[in-house]
């Protein structure tokens, strides 16, 4: 009873704002002998904190107000990614503390090596979050692939299959696919409603649904992948055995072409190299032609672009929205709002930060020791 009502005091802090310990003891249904009691264990685990004297219409003296405290408990976000190793330190008020990035092609590589270079940043990170004062409670991974019971079933721009990931940090661990992370790094990071479809673009290309607030995964975790909807039938092989999947032409490789990153097209798009704005175009009319299969299925009202598609928006957002109309317009008055993500490549880190943090709101007494 006690664990259930630790949670529910710091679920109304977090989900309401600052509250005395008379309208927490009022909105939780509580007696406030209760509620102090409660307010008192959070204080010492350094997840809420005391503020200025507030009235808030309530009789009496003054009481003081009790937020969501940034400066003691912390979540740690962790990703791998084709390019790159990523972790970030997020506080219980959901900033960003720290934030580190390595560099690296990991594509076809030895998953002992990886994991070992990516418990190396964990370390660090932890470490140097600890010497700002915070405690790092628990920690997600973000993966480019099939998740399953704390299993990457099969991660195909990896080159892995199979591979169990434990003893990466000596702290409550959990891994999902970055999609469905991105998803919930774009609800609970960016201005969105509680209901939108996520395209993450990346090597691959994921989707995640958000529906009330939660990513739907489907019956074996395989919900949203977005890359593999067919927009050319026997177009060119794709890694996942098909032909003419969207990936193929709308995917990290398709848009490069020869150019070694995202920084190079973007500045050949500004400058108007017809090679470029023709990739972007070619890949725009794919994507629309997927996101039409997405909307008759899943009947979205937002669609968010994010990844790779987020600094490549002013290009795609066109074909991407004309394509879309075309299509739908015969079903419905008009088709979803289409908008750039507010995370950008950051979504998936973000979102497994996000996560534990969601984790230690719901179970204060177990995460926080109490």
């Amino acid at each position: 009873m006690r664990a259930r009502n630790l949670a529910v005091v710091l679920a109304t802090i977090h989900r309401s704002g600052p509250h005395t310990r008379a309208s927490l003891a009022e909105r939780t249904g509580l007696t406030k002998t209760t509620v102090s009691s409660l307010v008192a264990d959070l204080l010492e685990a350094g997840a809420v904190t005391e503020s200025g004297a507030v009235r808030a219409g309530e009789r009496g003296r003054p009481g003081v107000a009790v937020s969501l405290s940034g400066h003691r408990v912390a979540a740690l976000g962790l990703e791998i990614n084709i390019d790159y190793l990523a972790a970030c330190v997020v506080d219980l008020t959901r900033t960003v503390r720290l934030r580190r990035i390595i560099p690296a092609d990991n594509r076809n590589s030895d998953p002992a090596a990886i994991l070992e270079s990516l418990r190396a940043l964990a370390k660090e990170t932890t470490a140097e979050a600890a010497a700002a004062g915070l405690r790092v409670i628990g920690a997600a991974l973000a993966v480019p692939g099939l998740v399953e019971g704390g299993t990457l079933r099969s991660a195909p721009h990896l080159g892995w299959r199979d591979v169990r990931v434990s003893d990466l940090v000596d702290m409550p661990f959990e891994i999902d696919n970055e999609a469905n992370l991105a998803a919930l790094g774009e609800l609970w990071f960016g201005p969105r409603e509680s209901d939108f479809l996520y395209v993450s673009g990346e090597i691959g290309i994921g989707a995640g649904l958000v529906v009330q607030g939660g990513v739907f995964k489907g019956t074996y975790g395989l919900a949203g992948e977005l890359g593999h909807v067919v927009v050319v039938p026997d177009g060119p092989g794709c890694r996942c055995g098909g032909r003419g999947c969207l990936e193929v032409y709308a995917g990290q490789d398709a848009l490069l072409g020869d150019l070694g990153s995202i920084r190079e097209l973007v500045s050949r798009l500004e400058s108007g190299d017809q090679a470029a704005l023709e990739a972007c175009r070619r890949a725009g009319h794919a994507l629309g032609v997927a996101l039409t299969s997405a909307v008759h299925l899943l009947d979205p009202g937002t669609i968010v672009l994010g990844g790779i598609f987020a600094p490549l928006f002013p290009w795609l957002a066109v074909p991407v929205s004309d394509g879309l109309g075309t299509r739908l317009a015969q079903m419905r008055g008009a088709p979803p709002d289409l908008v750039v993500s507010a995370t950008g490549s950051d979504a998936a880190v973000l979102g497994a930060a996000g996560l534990v943090i969601q984790q230690i709101i719901a179970e204060p007494a177990q995460l926080l020791g109490l």
